[in-house]
């Protein structure tokens, strides 16, 4: 017999090779659960008596033969009489398993149905397809069918089948040889297959015997057709769920802990999560989850199937709700994948409460390597923050952990700003921002330890979550002013004393790459410090968020901005202002503010002219004096450049400063050393 197959394009192989697959890999996928399907099917009707033979030792089997460049994928269930071929092979729009279906339909549940448009995956390696098959159905007859990747086929009786089942024999393109090598095949085996629920063999094992490799009589079976996902929770043991995941991840640590799913409705879902242990560096945990249908492999890229911080989940999820498709836009698409997340979502929250409530040391212990999941969650999924937000922990720098609620009720009798605001103090490094903890500490307030990667994100989502609450970071400004109880006291020094400190300190500040400084005087009170370097609270946010949020890259190239706030009411600070040439800056500073007066008079009297109606010599007045102001300022900068640089407190104590914040390195710090021995004789 000869044809053409039943199609409405003048050429369905293209289509198939281009567009249809979006892996050409998956073609093994395809026929080797085509030989399964053909198996369950026998099973199924020699359970209904429909099948009254010996169902033998059932499975699929792989041969390659890399001289001829072929390779064979071969069943022993329940085969194909010449109609069958003509109906489900030529036919293109009927599905070998739609009547079977309609027929078993009580039964099916673990057939899978891709006879059909499955089979044509093969013409995306092969240039030749030959089927050989013999039907279970007594008294009939063998039939070859093959096709060399037109719609032409040809189909005939053969003696060459003897056996029951379907032999399907690829002769691979040039270009795709390797699929007739061993290596190649289990290794594709193993990805697509190794949780079949049908024994599929490639070859028989071998073993080392006299210094070579020999075959044995052993089959070479390569799945687990009764995956750990399969049983009932009940029957397994921890041991039994950790060396599953060994065998999944071979190279991973142990997970934290599990959950096993299995709903029966409104769809059906099985399978196993792992918590893996994530401390950094997100990507490299993403898409480790397999995506099964009836134990049939679709994909391990996830994302946008489930949730996006699903994806740092590791394990397996089957169902048969899950189209046995490779087409991942039609997974986003499909309602029962998006119910599917939506309950995996619910679960992973409940387990986490469930270890919470019932073991809240445990649940403490792995908060560190839980924290980077469980926030992931509660910013990209606002359902996942309304469950998480009862079992989230905040930690303090002593190690302590409470939740939301405990913090909050902890903190607020002193850590209520004037204003009825909480201010939540927060440190990113024990070490580093040490004297900024104390300081804080020594007002009675309590610090925590934000130092995870996704922190600062989070930290902005609690302040939209929390009712009048803001985030401060611990050396971001003094304890008076990151959290202030009233106006602040009053500053005892005159204008021309503040300028005179501000100038001097100003001149003597370091240039450092990336790095502003200004300098401010406050009154913080003759026992706290007498320098401080903070850094301004949203500038390091903006600069934080710059590193993973696109849009934001122009905050990263932005220098760090630091304010040095010097303490008028500490006894070294007033030291410094004592000793400046009081006599000498009082006569400059006299000078400018004569200059200046000079020029708001010079400048009213030209106020009400434009600047076009404005004489030469106007222009000339007018520049003269603003000029003269300019340079006698810059005297009086000057005059006060020179003192800092005589001195040996102003340096000493930006160098304090600075060493508080790991930016004095190199000559700077090997001069701050030199300099505290020299004082200290």
């Amino acid at each position: 017999m000869k044809g053409n197959i039943g199609i409405t394009t003048d050429n369905i192989f293209p289509v198939i090779k281009k567009f249809l697959y979006s892996d050409h890999e998956i073609f093994l996928r395809e026929l080797v659960s085509n030989g399964v399907d053909a198996v369950q099917k026998l099973k199924t009707l020699a359970a209904k008596g429909d099948f009254k033979g010996e169902t033998g030792d059932l499975r699929v089997s792989i041969t390659m033969d890399p001289k001829k460049h072929t390779l064979t994928i071969s069943d022993n269930g329940i085969g194909m009489t010449a109609d069958e071929v003509d109906k489900y092979i030529n036919q293109i729009a009927f599905s070998g398993a739609t009547d079977f279906l309609e027929k078993y339909k009580d039964d099916a549940a673990a057939i899978i149905g891709h006879f059909g448009l499955g089979f044509y995956s093969a013409f995306m390696v092969a240039k030749q397809v030959e089927i050989f098959s013999l039907s279970h159905q007594e008294g009939a007859e063998a039939v070859h069918w093959t096709c060399d990747g037109s719609p032409a086929f040809e189909m005939e009786a053969t003696d060459k089948k003897t056996t029951r089942g379907t032999d399907i024999v690829l002769h691979l393109d040039d270009d795709c040889k390797e699929f007739s090598e061993k290596n190649k095949v289990q290794e594709l085996l193993r990805k697509y297959c190794r949780f079949l629920p049908v024994p599929v063999q490639v070859g028989n094992k071998t073993e080392w015997k006299d210094g070579k490799e020999v075959e044995t009589d052993e089959p070479n079976i390569i799945n687990d057709t009764e995956p750990l996902w399969t049983k009932a929770p009940a029957s397994l043991t921890d041991d039994d769920y950790k060396k599953f995941y060994r065998d999944l991840y071979p190279m991973g640590d142990e997970p934290l802990f599990w959950i096993h799913l299995n709903v029966d409705y409104p769809f059906h879902l099985t399978g196993v999560l792992y918590f893996p242990r994530i401390k950094s560096n997100i990507e490299i945990h993403r898409n480790r989850i397999g995506l099964y249908c009836n134990q049939v492999y679709v994909t391990d890229q996830v994302e946008n199937i489930v949730p996006e911080f699903l994806t740092l989940l590791h394990g397996v999820i089957d169902s048969p709700d899950i189209p046995l498709n490779v087409s991942r836009s039609y997974l986003q698409g499909d309602q029962n994948v998006k119910k599917i997340a939506s309950y995996i979502e619910k679960k992973v929250a409940d387990r986490l409460n469930t270890i919470f409530k019932e073991n809240r040391s445990e649940f403490e212990q792995k908060w560190n390597d839980l924290k980077l999941f469980i926030h992931y969650g509660m910013l990209s999924e606002e359902k996942f923050y309304d469950r998480a937000s009862k079992f989230a922990l905040l930690q303090d720098v002593d190690g302590k952990f409470y939740t939301y609620d405990e913090y909050r009720d902890l903190i607020k009798g002193e850590q209520t700003d004037k204003d009825k605001t909480l201010v939540y103090l927060y440190a990113t490094d024990r070490d580093e921002q040490y004297t900024y903890i104390e300081a804080a500490r020594a007002k009675g307030y309590s610090v925590l330890l934000l130092d995870g990667q996704l922190d600062t994100a989070l930290v902005g989502m609690l302040e939209q979550k929390f009712e009048k609450a803001r985030f401060s970071r611990v050396d971001g400004d003094t304890p008076e002013r990151l959290i202030p109880k009233s106006d602040g006291q009053e500053l005892t020094l005159s204008a021309d004393e503040t300028a005179r400190l501000t100038k001097a300190f100003s001149g003597a500040l370091p240039k450092l790459d990336k790095k502003e400084f200004s300098v401010t005087v406050e009154a913080m009170g003759a026992h706290a410090a007498p320098v401080v370097l903070t850094q301004s609270e949203y500038m390091r946010r903006m600069k934080d968020m710059s590193q993973y949020q696109q849009g934001m890259s122009f905050y990263g190239e932005m220098p760090d901005m630091y304010q040095l706030v010097l303490n008028a009411d500490h006894p070294t600070v007033q030291a410094v202002l004592a000793a400046m040439p009081a006599d000498e800056l009082a006569k400059i500073e006299g000078e400018v503010r004569g200059l200046k007066a000079r020029k708001a008079a010079v400048d009213d009297t030209l106020k009400d002219k434009k600047e076009t109606e404005l004489t030469d010599d106007e222009k000339k007045l007018r520049q003269e004096a603003a000029d003269a102001v300019t340079a006698e300022e810059q005297k009086l900068t000057d005059r006060l450049t020179a003192f800092a640089r005589e001195s040996t407190a102003i340096p000493q104590l930006i160098d304090l400063a600075l060493l508080q914040n790991g930016l004095l390195k190199g000559e700077a710090l090997a001069n701050f050393i030199r300099r505290s021995v020299e004082l200290v004789k």
